[in-house]
């Protein structure tokens, strides 16, 4: 079985080389202002977001209300409540920082473009994905703040509802809007060209992450992370995606679903959205020092759904040939 290894997970294992190697222009003294480019980008990103919604598609995908239910039940209530189980039994605040970054994963809305990509290989139910895939996103913008407000108010972040809907209103909200309003007129262009978008994306992604790696580095907060914290962790990582994948396959059977939507409730509720997750680590906990521990379980996780579900979409659309 030939396997391959995502662009995007080798892309973000070298901006980690890089923040660690060459720190200097993401430091406060940096003449480059990374801040305010990852500000305008994050709004950029929305706005092309707004741009390649489809009203006429997320209306059909309404009826199947049932599929749709189970995938966003999923997503903001399942996962959490898996990782939240798992609190009381914290002893040591490098367990509770890690016990947060885990929650803050678990609380993420479902990745859109890889859910749909999958789901499409899988010969799984499509329009279902995409509706799910872009609702989720916009229910993350209320729910995941919700969540994380009830542990991140008692940590150095200052967490303060007002200021996070403000700066999430300012920076995602409105630009989704106004790339919804302009559709009409732009939607052909955002959608021919998509590639370029998604490497626009994907860019300001990882200048995010390099700034947060870098300020992570000066700080030396790795260095209470040890080889075997990161096994543990990837450990916990996979049981919690097998957790999520198999209750989700085993609800789906008992609820009578065709085999298509199988398909789409176990793809789609298993995502977890790295553009959202770390667009929202910043709004969310701001210049933290802890910001790289905090994105460290999403970005492992990022990489082991990309290959588990590429493997099985690709076993599940072989059989449907």
């Amino acid at each position: 079985m030939n396997i391959k290894l995502d662009k995007f997970v080798i892309a973000i294992l070298c901006t980690i080389g890089l923040a660690y190697v060459f720190p200097q222009w993401g430091t406060a003294s940096s003449p480059v202002p990374i801040n305010t480019i990852s500000s305008i980008g994050i709004s950029l990103i929305f706005f092309f977001y707004g741009l390649k919604l489809s009203p006429t598609k997320i209306k059909e995908g309404l009826k199947n209300w049932k599929l749709h239910v189970l995938i966003q039940s999923t997503t903001f209530l399942f996962f959490p409540l898996i990782v939240l189980l798992f609190r009381p039994f914290l002893q040591t605040e490098e367990q509770e920082l890690l016990w947060l970054a885990i929650f803050f994963l678990a609380a993420l809305p479902s990745t859109v473009s890889s859910s749909v990509v999958m789901v499409s290989v899988a010969k799984g139910n499509i329009p279902a994905a995409i509706f799910n895939a872009s609702i989720s996103g916009i229910i993350g913008i209320l729910v995941t703040p919700l969540w994380m407000g009830l542990f991140v108010q008692t940590s150095d972040a200052g967490f303060d509802f007002t200021a996070i809907y403000l700066q999430l209103i300012g920076q995602i909200v409105l630009p989704v809007v106004v790339g919804l309003l302009l559709q009409r007129f732009l939607g052909r262009y955002a959608q021919k060209y998509s590639k370029q978008l998604t490497l626009f994306d994907k860019t300001i992604i990882l200048l995010i992450i390099y700034k947060s790696f870098v300020s992570s580095f000066e700080e030396q907060i790795f260095s209470s992370v040890s080889l075997v914290d990161l096994f543990v962790l990837l450990a916990i990582i996979l049981l919690l995606f097998a957790l999520v994948f198999y209750g989700i396959k085993f609800i789906s059977k008992r609820l009578g679903f065709t085999e298509k939507d199988q398909i789409t409730a176990t793809f789609c509720g298993t995502k977890k959205s790295l553009v959202h997750g770390t667009v929202f680590s910043k709004i969310v906990f701001g210049n933290m020092a802890t910001l790289g521990i905090i994105l460290l379980p999403l970005m492992i996780f990022h990489a082991t759904q990309i290959l588990i579900i590429s493997i099985i979409a690709g076993k599940l659309g072989r059989k449907e040939t």
